[in-house]
């Protein structure tokens, strides 16, 4: 019976602290935003990494530009994240083959390797599109500074052709780009977190700050996550350690119930 009566306080308990992870586990599933209903998409790209036009994650972007050109988008990325890069380059009817790559760098410019997907790709004679995809690592909060991990800040996009022939030198193309992340939560979760994230002009006061001499000082990217920068202080790793330390906070109880007996004297022996 007392037996029974561990086991379901150890039920009971478990079902209250697991609760709260299987709701974050549904958010963390939930899809991506889409584009941004009221057509404020951007339209054109960048062409160097202080122009790079600012995107947000789930929007799709498109811009129009010629074969050849060096086209910048830029997006933020947070800790827990693991950010994929989408990008569509629409290509004239008539052309020869085109190798076209996307590249991705941090916040301090630093090219971020792809986990997987196909970041080079080449389009055969005519064809109409090249599609290319690439799947960053996981975005930590803290990292050493030596490592090239991506680390919370500004990411940059660049897309461009290698090789091109100078018969399809400045023909016009259209590219669209999209990025969406999957949150990984407490699987990617480190002890330690950056100061300020990796964004260009963070070191200077916000646009919408004043300085002593009333001139606002300029920020080289404004755009952040829509639920700011968390900076890695929380993750579900936090509930599965509490979880955790209540199933073996009742697997002592249960334990000591089971092993102290039933309290009663041993029945002696007459005579002795």
């Amino acid at each position: 019976m007392r037996v029974t009566r561990v086991l379901s306080t150890a039920l009971l308990a478990l079902g209250l602290v697991a609760g709260p992870a299987a709701g974050l586990a549904a958010a963390d599933s939930s899809p991506s935003p889409s584009a941004s209903a009221d057509g404020s998409a951007p339209t054109q790209a960048g062409t160097s990494f202080r122009t790079a036009t600012e995107i947000e994650q789930g929007q799709r972007a498109t811009a129009s530009g010629s074969t050849g050109d060096y086209l910048y988008w830029s997006f933020p990325a947070d800790a827990g994240q693991r950010p994929t890069v989408k990008a569509t380059v629409k290509l004239p009817q008539t052309h020869s083959a085109q190798t076209w790559q996307i590249d991705v760098y941090d916040g301090l410019r630093r090219r971020q390797s792809c986990q997987y997907g196909a970041a080079t790709r080449t389009a055969a004679q005519d064809a109409p599109s090249v599609e290319l995809a690439c799947v960053l690592r996981t975005v930590r909060a803290w990292s050493e500074p030596w490592a090239n991990d991506p680390l919370p800040g500004t990411y940059y996009i660049r897309l461009t052709v290698l090789n091109l022939g100078d018969s399809d030198l400045g023909l016009p193309v259209g590219a669209e780009v999209r990025v969406d992340s999957k949150d990984i939560g407490g699987a990617a979760a480190v002890d330690g977190s950056l100061a300020k994230p990796l964004v260009p002009g963070i070191a200077v006061k916000s646009v919408a700050e004043e300085g002593e001499d009333g001139a606002k000082s300029a920020v080289l990217s404004s755009i952040e996550p829509d639920d700011g920068w968390s900076s890695g202080w929380w993750s579900d790793r936090w509930v599965w350690t509490a979880i955790g330390g209540v199933l073996a906070a009742l697997a002592g109880i249960g334990g000591y119930a089971l092993t102290r007996g039933s309290g009663r004297p041993s029945r002696v022996p007459p005579g002795a």
